[in-house]
């Protein structure tokens, strides 16, 4: 199996033609080259370093298994920044599950579930999350709601409201503390319940 030497910079796309002819060492170096930012992207949105290593692993373990028929339509960095989020939506998915099934949020009975329950848990959810998000501080709760439903980055934030970026994510911090502590869920549940708020309404 060939080994690539490196002897000068090799491009996103001549590493990809490399990978495609099984070259481990340009798997390698493309693997080094994304590592740190699709670590850092993923570390953002799980807040958790173990699971953060595990999803950017079945990123990159992603395109080595599929390196033979791998056709890319954007960049590389780009590419990686949807799989990643993708992977994080799955990840917070399956955790989301299993939080249900252990407190018992999903009514089942021998045969079916009980649909009806499980949309009256999720009105239920739905409304304490508003409520709480509605009793945050003032500023505390306008940031929350920019950076939720406006999609705004904190520094777009600090410049709207004419504040540090700091103020900003003590702000956030606050927020996210306060949501977990009366939702009684965990970061990552608590990720995944605001990223499909819409599905409770």
């Amino acid at each position: 199996m060939p080994i690539l030497t490196l002897t000068k910079p090799y491009t996103d796309q001549q590493l990809l033609d490399l990978i495609r002819k099984d070259d481990r060492g340009a798997f390698t170096e493309l693997y080094n080259r994304y590592w740190d930012k699709t670590y850092t992207v993923a570390l953002h949105r799980l807040d958790d370093e173990h699971e953060a290593e595990e999803v950017v692993q079945e990123v990159f373990l992603s395109i080595w298994q599929r390196r033979a028929t791998l056709q890319l339509t954007h960049t590389v960095a780009t590419y990686l920044a949807v799989a990643v989020k993708y992977k994080v939506i799955n990840h917070l998915a399956k955790q989301y599950r299993r939080q249900l099934q252990h407190d018992e949020l999903i009514i089942t009975s021998p045969v079916v579930a009980d649909s009806t329950a499980d949309w009256l848990h999720e009105k239920e959810l739905r409304q304490l999350l508003e409520k709480t998000i509605s009793q945050l501080p003032e500023k505390c709760r306008i940031v929350f709601l920019l950076s939720r439903d406006e999609n705004k980055t904190y520094a777009e934030i600090a410049a709207e409201l004419n504040i540090s970026q700091k103020t900003v994510e003590a702000h956030m911090s606050k927020a996210l503390r306060e949501l977990r502590e009366t939702l009684g869920v965990s970061a990552p549940i608590l990720a995944f319940i605001l990223l499909n708020a819409d599905r409770f309404l």
